[in-house]
């Protein structure tokens, strides 16, 4: 089973995303918990909390259909000690919030050196942190995204994930989602068949499918390797549509919510529609 989706809007109240997704005939989405431009947020009310649950059942999600995204501002990765500190305090925080409202994954892109420190003791801040915030909050997984390598960003490779997992040692509480526009950013030719299959084949074998959690489908603005983070609409970039027909008929990433977060949000009910006769094999 494909679960197609879009990161929807929370405008209104958090009850509002399941019906937004609704409404654009997704059978998953993601959200953030809380404003993503601000560190931190109010206590989740026992009244929004039942309403966001209430709104799932009717729209029949579940939370294994559902992936929430932490803040943009957040660099588990961060050099300065203080900073870190709050970056772990802000994670910890959005893990909260997931638990809170039922939510078992929560999505977020693992950090940067800054340039200030080597790549591999910033690889081992990151696990720390990571390690630390699930220690706090149970029941919830830590989905580390891939990243298109812009900057210092870090996460860009499947080795570099694999390192991150590896290190944070928390068999169980840690997964990985895959951004399409990330992966061919940071070098992984998704837009032929050879270069799909070399790349699915190098994720199995070292991070495995077991431990893909969720996708992003969003076509790209760059060229191969560019390591620039441009989001495009589903087959106005370089990728193209044969890409996320190949993800659809895809077996191995089956019962995963796979989630679009392009540009132009007056076309995901048109672009989840393709996407859904493509699994089906009509189109």
């Amino acid at each position: 089973m494909k679960y197609f989706g879009a990161h929807v809007s929370t405008q209104g109240g958090l009850a509002n995303a399941p019906r937004n997704a609704r409404a654009v005939g997704a059978d998953a989405f993601a959200l953030f918990t809380k404003n993503q431009r601000q560190w931190f947020a109010p206590a989740l009310s026992g009244e929004a909390v039942a309403d966001f649950a209430g709104a799932c059942k009717e729209c029949g999600f579940s939370p294994e259909q559902i992936l929430a995204h932490d803040s943009y501002l957040i660099n588990l990765g961060q050099p300065d000690d203080g900073k870190r500190d709050n970056a772990i305090a802000a994670f910890t925080h959005e893990l909260e919030r997931c638990r809170r409202l039922g939510l078992t994954m929560l999505n977020f892109h693992p950090g940067s050196s800054l340039l200030a420190i080597d790549d591999r003791v910033c690889i081992e801040r990151i696990a720390l942190a990571v390690q630390q915030a699930l220690d706090e909050v149970p029941g919830v997984t830590a989905v580390f995204e891939n990243t298109a390598g812009q900057g210092s960003n870090l996460g860009h490779s499947f080795e570099q994930l694999a390192e991150m997992l590896e290190k944070t040692d928390r068999p169980g509480r840690t997964g990985v989602c895959i951004d399409t526009c990330h992966a061919y950013a940071a070098g992984y030719d998704l837009a032929t068949d050879e270069g799909y299959e070399k790349t699915m084949a190098g994720f199995d074998r070292l991070i495995g499918f077991s431990l893909l959690k969720g996708m992003h489908l969003n076509d790209a603005r760059c060229e191969l390797g560019g390591r620039l983070d441009r989001h495009e609409g589903l087959g106005d970039g370089k990728l193209g549509w044969e890409t996320f027909r190949r993800i659809a008929q895809d077996e191995r990433i089956d019962n995963i919510p796979l989630i679009l977060e392009t540009p132009h949000p007056e076309r995901w009910a048109g672009e989840i529609a393709r996407l859904k006769e493509f699994a089906s094999g009509k189109n």
